[in-house]
Formats: C-alpha cells, sequence, structure tokens
C-alpha cells in the first residue's frame, strides 16, 4: 500500500493549452487539485512538470496555486525522469531527511498524474519503474486527447507492473485509519 511517509505527488503537464484539448481535461485538473491538498495536508512532497510551456502554456493555475513556485520545473523531454534536473529532485525529494527527527524518511512510492497518458506520464512512469521506485498511476487524473490513447497507456503501465490507483484509493492509504487527525480534512476533499 502507499503511505504517506513514503510517497511523493508528481503532477504532470498540467498545462493551460493542453488541458482544454484533452478528454475529461477538467476532470483532471479537479482531482490533481484534491492530490496537491490532501498532499499538503500529510506532508507529502509534490513536484510539477511543464512540457514546453511557451508553446503549452504554464501549469493551469487552479493547480499552479496550490503548488509551490520552488517546485515547478519545465522540460523537454517527454519523461520527466529522463530530464536530468527532475530526475535530481525526484532522487533527492525519494531520500530526504525528516527535520524532526533527522532520520532518513525513503520516499519511493512516487504517485504521478497529469497529461498526456500515452506520452509524458507513461515515459515517465516506465522510467522510474526502471529506475527502481514504486510507481503508482492515479487512473481518474490522469488522461490523453483520446480514450484510446489513454486506455492503452494504462493498460500497458498495467502490464508493466505499474500499480493503477484512484484518487480515493491514494487519499484513503495515505490516512491509513478514520483516526488520522486530518481524517476530517482529507475527507472533505472527496465529498
Amino acid at each position: 500500500m502507499m503511505n504517506a511517509d513514503s510517497s511523493q505527488l508528481l503532477l504532470i503537464d498540467i498545462q493551460e493549452r493542453l488541458a482544454p484539448a484533452t478528454l475529461d481535461g477538467a476532470r483532471v485538473v479537479e482531482r490533481a487539485g484534491i492530490l496537491l491538498d490532501a498532499a499538503a495536508l500529510l506532508g507529502v512532497p509534490h513536484t510539477v512538470s511543464e512540457q514546453y510551456p511557451r508553446g503549452l502554456g504554464p501549469t493551469v493555475a487552479a493547480v499552479r496555486e496550490k503548488a509551490d513556485p520552488e517546485r515547478i520545473f519545465d522540460k523537454v523531454h517527454f519523461s520527466c525522469q529522463a530530464d536530468d534536473r527532475l530526475a535530481a529532485v525526484l532522487a533527492e525529494t525519494g531520500a530526504e531527511t525528516g527535520a524532526e527527527t533527522g532520520a532518513e524518511t525513503r520516499r519511493r512510492d512516487t504517485i504521478l498524474c497529469g497529461m498526456e497518458a500515452h506520452v509524458c506520464v507513461l515515459q515517465t512512469a516506465l522510467d522510474l519503474a526502471e529506475a527502481g521506485y514504486r510507481v503508482h498511476v492515479v487512473a481518474d487524473a490522469v488522461t490523453s486527447r483520446t480514450a484510446e490513447n489513454r486506455d492503452l497507456a494504462v493498460g500497458r503501465m498495467r502490464a508493466a507492473g505499474i500499480g493503477i490507483v484512484s484518487t480515493e484509493m491514494v487519499l484513503f492509504e495515505w490516512l491509513r485509519t478514520a483516526g488520522h487527525p486530518e481524517f476530517r480534512a482529507v475527507a472533505a476533499l472527496i465529498r
């Protein structure tokens, strides 16, 4: 299962000019926002990528406003892991040291959402898995311009051993119990 203490969230290319051209782009934006809100409540670090923002625009405002501006990175590679800067950020986040305890926290579970499922999400997921990360793709928070491309990508990732999950699966696995101090706040995100 995914655990908040061992997870990092990667939001891939949810951009102004791309989102309206995709199938259910508004739903992906909404789900990405929920994941970001839950991550903030539970201390899960996040990273945001932007594919060639000069052409595709910046991250959509609804996501950008919730993201740490220091954690938004532009790229030209389709795979975030193929981009040296992003790969370094993900590796650094994956091996961060806890401020309170000084103990190293292994954040090897990488939760992915974004656009487009059959290009940047797929290539990132496959490359991260090859690099040793446990990758989970949030199926209701990824999209492509066509259902066929989205469905083929999800099927291919599943066949490659990538975890296919939903937004609610991520949130409730991060919580683990209704007794979690943030349970009510996180549950309110999906009402």
